[in-house]
Formats: C-alpha cells, sequence, structure tokens
C-alpha cells in the first residue's frame, strides 16, 4: 500500500448551523465554498435579496467577527465545532428605515434584532418610549385588539420591557399591562408589517440605534475611550456615556481612514482640521472597525447616488406588493367588518329568534290564559244575562211594585186626605156639638131656673091658698048643715079654686119635662165623652198612620234598592188592611154620629 492510501479521506462537506433572529437552519457545505456561497444560501431560504445590510457572524474567543465573502469558509478563524454556527444579523443599518427596507421581511428581521437589542439593553430606551415600542410589538404579535379575547393577563409571557424600566417604578405586571394595552387599543388598523415599520421609525431616533461600539486609548497615555460606528459616521465617546459623543467624524468629512497594527488613523477631509489617532489592544479588533468602516461607508455613498436597476425594481415590486397587500388587507378589513357585521346580524337574529320564541311562548301562554279566561267570560256573561233577565224580570217586579205602591201611597195619601177632612168634619161637629150641648145646658139651666121660679111661685100659691083656706073655712062651716069630712088637700085645692088645679098640672109637667131634660142631658154628656175618646183614639190613629206611611216609604225605597241588589223583600200588607177597616169603620161611626 502507497503511503497516500494510509491517509484519511477528507470529508467533502461540513455541517453549518445558521441561527436567524425567529428561526434554526442547518445546511450541509462543500469545504471548497466561499463565505459568499453559503451567505447567498442563506439570503435564497429566507427570501432575503436586500442581501447588504445583512451577514454571518460568528464568535472568536472573546469577541466577534464577521464571516468574509471572498474567501473559503473553513479558511477563517471558525470555530471547529460541528456543526458550525452562525448568527445572520443586521451587519449596517438604514439611515431612514422607511425609505430604505424595502422587502417585508427585511423590515422584519431588522425589527426582530432591534427589539432583542432593546429589551437586552444593548440600546438605551426610556420607560415611555419603551412602552409605546411594546404596545407596536404586541400589534404586530396579536394583531387588533379585542377585550373579548385579549383578558387581563394575556401578556404575562411575553417579554415587552428592559428589566432596568421594569425596576425603575414600583408598578406590578398587571400595571404595566394596562399602560401597555391603553396605548396597544389606539394601534387597531395596523397590520403586521406597519406595525414594526413604525416601531423601527421610533427605534431609529434613540440616540445607541445601529452603533457598534470599540473599546480604544487616545495617544500613549492610555486614556480610555470608545469608539462608535453607525451609518453616519465615526464617533468618540466617554466610558461612562454612550448616548452623547465627544467628538464627531461623518463620512462625508472623513477623507481616508487607515491603520497600521494598532495604531488608527482618521484623516479629515479639510486639511486644516488635525489629523485624529486612537489605538485598539487586537489586531482583530481593528480588522472589524475597519471592515465595519469600510462597509457604512459605501453604504453611505450609495444612498447618496441613483439606484441601481435591480433596487429600482425591487422597490418597484415592494411598491406593487405594498399596494396588493394593502388592497387585500382593505378587502379582508372589509370582509372582515361585514363578517363581524353578519354575526353581529346573525347574533341580533339569534337574540330576535329567541325574543321571538319567548314572546311566541308567552303569547301562547297568554292565548290559552285568555281562552281560559274567555271560557270564564263566557260563563259569567251566561250568568251575567242569566242575572240580567233575572234583574230585569225583578226590575219589572219592582217596577210594577213601586206603581203599585205609588198607587197605594195615592190612595194612602187620598184616604188620609179623607181621613183628616172627616176628622176636620168630626172636629166641627164636636165643636158644634159641645156648642150645642153648652147651648143646651144654658137651655136646661134657663129651664131649671124657670122650673125653679114655678117652684116658687107654686110654693107661693099654695101659701096663699093655704091662708084663704084657713080664713074662709068657718064661714063654709057655718052655713052647711053637716059636716063635709076633711078632703085631701090637693082635692081641697082644686075644689076651692080653679088656679090652683091648674098649678099641679104644670108642676107635673115641669118634673117629667125636668127629668127628660136631665136625661137627654145626660145622655148628650155621655155621647159627648165617647166622641172626646173616639177623636183621641182617631187622632192617635192618624198619627200612627203618618207613622206607619213613612216607614212604608222607607220600606217601598229600601225594596228599591233591593231588588237593584237582586232582593226584594215581600210587602207586609195585613196590618195596614187591618188598620184601614179599622179606620173605615170609625169614619162609619163618625158618619152614624
Amino acid at each position: 500500500m502507497s503511503i497516500l492510501g494510509l491517509k484519511k479521506k477528507q470529508p467533502k462537506t461540513f455541517k453549518v448551523k445558521v441561527i436567524t433572529m425567529d428561526a434554526e437552519m442547518e445546511f450541509s457545505c462543500e469545504v471548497k465554498w466561499k463565505g459568499k456561497d453559503l451567505f447567498d444560501l442563506v439570503c435564497r431560504t429566507v427570501g432575503l435579496r436586500e442581501t447588504w445590510f445583512f451577514g454571518l457572524r460568528y464568535t472568536v474567543k472573546d469577541t466577534y467577527a464577521w464571516l468574509k465573502p471572498d474567501k473559503r469558509v473553513l479558511d477563517q478563524e471558525v470555530p471547529k465545532d460541528s456543526p458550525i454556527t452562525f448568527n445572520f444579523l443586521a451587519k449596517f443599518f438604514p439611515e431612514k428605515v422607511e425609505e430604505e427596507l424595502v422587502q417585508e421581511i427585511t423590515q422584519h428581521l431588522f425589527f426582530l434584532q432591534v427589539k432583542k437589542q432593546i429589551l437586552d439593553e444593548e440600546i438605551f430606551c426610556s420607560p415611555e418610549a419603551s412602552v409605546l415600542l411594546a404596545s407596536y410589538a404586541v400589534q404586530a404579535k396579536y394583531g387588533d385588539y379585542d377585550p373579548n379575547f385579549h383578558k387581563p393577563g394575556f401578556l404575562a409571557q411575553d417579554e415587552l420591557l428592559p428589566k432596568t424600566v421594569v425596576m425603575q417604578y414600583q408598578m406590578t405586571a398587571d400595571m404595566w399591562e394596562e399602560k401597555i394595552t391603553a396605548w396597544y387599543a389606539e394601534h387597531r388598523g395596523l397590520a403586521r408589517d406597519e406595525a414594526e415599520m413604525e416601531y423601527l421609525k421610533i427605534a431609529q431616533d434613540l440616540e445607541m440605534y445601529g452603533v457598534s461600539y470599540f473599546e480604544i486609548t487616545q495617544n500613549k497615555r492610555d486614556t480610555n475611550l470608545l469608539l462608535g460606528v453607525d451609518a453616519q459616521g465615526l464617533h468618540i465617546y466617554s466610558p461612562n456615556s454612550k448616548l452623547t459623543p465627544n467628538k464627531s467624524f461623518p463620512w462625508s468629512g472623513i477623507r481616508n481612514i487607515s491603520y497600521s497594527e494598532k495604531e488608527f488613523t482618521i484623516k479629515p477631509l479639510d486639511k486644516k482640521k488635525d489629523v485624529f489617532k486612537f489605538y485598539s489592544s487586537q489586531l482583530r479588533v481593528n480588522k472589524l472597525i475597519l471592515q465595519l468602516c469600510i462597509g457604512n461607508h459605501d453604504l453611505f455613498m450609495r444612498r447618496r447616488k441613483v439606484d441601481s436597476i435591480e433596487v429600482q425594481q425591487m422597490k418597484a415590486q415592494a411598491k406593487e406588493e405594498k399596494a396588493r397587500k394593502k388592497m387585500e388587507r382593505q378587502i379582508l378589513a372589509r370582509e372582515k367588518q361585514m363578517r363581524e357585521e353578519a354575526e353581529r346580524a346573525k347574533e341580533e337574529m339569534e337574540r330576535r329568534l329567541f325574543q321571538l320564541q319567548d314572546e311566541a311562548r308567552l303569547a301562547n301562554e297568554a292565548l290559552l290564559r285568555s281562552e281560559e279566561t274567555a271560557d270564564l267570560l263566557a260563563e259569567k256573561a251566561q250568568i251575567a244575562e242569566e242575572e240580567a233577565k233575572l234583574l230585569a224580570h225583578k226590575a219589572a217586579e219592582a217596577e210594577q211594585e213601586r206603581q203599585r205602591l205609588e198607587v197605594t201611597a195615592m190612595k194612602t195619601k187620598e184616604e188620609k186626605r179623607l181621613m183628616e177632612q172627616k176628622m176636620r168634619e168630626a172636629e166641627q161637629l164636636a165643636v158644634k156639638l159641645v156648642e150645642q150641648s153648652e147651648r143646651r145646658l144654658k137651655e136646661a139651666d134657663h129651664l131649671k131656673q124657670d122650673l125653679t121660679e114655678a117652684k116658687d111661685a107654686e110654693r107661693r100659691a099654695k101659701q096663699k091658698l093655704l091662708e084663704i083656706t084657713k080664713t074662709t073655712y068657718p064661714l063654709i062651716a057655718a052655713y052647711s048643715a053637716p059636716p063635709a069630712p076633711p078632703a085631701p088637700p090637693e082635692a081641697a085645692d082644686f075644689a076651692c079654686e080653679s088656679p090652683p088645679a091648674r098649678l099641679d098640672f104644670k108642676d107635673s109637667d115641669m118634673k117629667r119635662l125636668s127629668m127628660e131634660i136631665e136625661r137627654e142631658r145626660l145622655e148628650y154628656m155621655e155621647k159627648s165623652k165617647h166622641l172626646q175618646d173616639q177623636l183621641k183614639e182617631l187622632k192617635s190613629e192618624i198619627e200612627s198612620l203618618k207613622l206607619e206611611e213613612q216607614q212604608q216609604q222607607q220600606a217601598s225605597l229600601y225594596n228599591l234598592h233591593s231588588e237593584a241588589r237582586g232582593y226584594i223583600p215581600e210587602p207586609v200588607y195585613i196590618a195596614h188592611s187591618n188598620r184601614n177597616s179599622a179606620y173605615m169603620s170609625q169614619m162609619a161611626f163618625f158618619e152614624e154620629v
């Protein structure tokens, strides 16, 4: 076997791992590939055309380096690990992101890298700007704010603010989320690329944006300084301040940059100005600084020239793409709006359907209740009709009773009037009888007086007759032969003188007349007394009839009310008829009188 056969066969490929800001990729590369071959493969895989901003960075010892495009990969100081790890990052930053970043993927990669630098505090950001940038980051990730979907706590797992900002204020995570959400709600309608562009437009105004810092010393006094390289030029900073440079050298004012081992020389375009020299600690760092200066200066000059045809095509395509995406977003927004309106209409229709179903159910229940009510009302109507008929019948009866009562009342009034008239006539008759009795009493008194006078005259006459008889009796006895027996006084009186006989007759007649008068007077007194008693009874009966009439009127009114309520009490006529019969009998008695 030859010596060549004993040697190990060299591998023709090697493994490479490329880490972007949002993905990891592995490639199998040929040994002869240069840095440009690997870089172009990654760009094609990612879909990136703006390749001049990016590069492949790797770690070497205590610093980093960028993969050179014109040198083989394995001939550079790359790690010997397998696979070899590279970071696909932005090497150069644009002056104005809105004008220079054309592709959406370019914007997205810049957005992710700048966001990471802010969160890692490689770029200083004030708390207010941090909250605003965080709201655009949330808009780019979650889209439009929806309170129904984005409940409190939905940002708990997201890192949105630098730790120094969070520690600077005594605020809870919920309070920070509330502040971010307040800004986030105002970004409604922004697409992801628009929100990322807004983020970059705010970030490019930060002092440390796109600046690469290196430690340097000035002259031989070993004064520690910081050198900053960005798209605008070179800047010299104090070690404790990376925000405000002490001295700046814009690319437009630099005539030449050179280095010799550890010494760097910056020659201004204005020859009157002094040449600035500084020293770095490592040769590798000097090479990196020079590489960054050349790349940023080339881009600076490129921006001030007319765009190449490739860039013009890219911008035209990007413009068309943006217009197309804008149109698509508008269409999508309209469709989304229409869908939301349709969903709202659907929800409204469902709600209305449920409402109508509830209303229909309630209407059915109401219908059933109304039917039951109608049945009950029909029954009640029938009962009411029957009651109405009954009431009409009772009303007719009541009307007849009322008419009868009116007739009875009229008769009662007529009877009362007749009764009062007869009472007045009876009173007049009684007065007449009293007057007649008084007249007869007077006549009786006169008769008694005449009788007394007659008796006195008779007595006187008898006395005279006796006297005469006593005077003439002896003469008569002397002339007569035999004496006659004594005659009774009456016979003697009658025989001696005729006037005494006539007086005797008158005395008996007067006695008889006196007895008759006395008897008539007694009878008249009894009748008068009986008449007075009858008058008293008649007055009391009239009073009772008046009271009975009032009670009867009240009873008739009560009967009318009772008939209206469906109850008619039976009238009582017996006592009234009895009283009428008694009244008629008394009136007949008075008529007889």
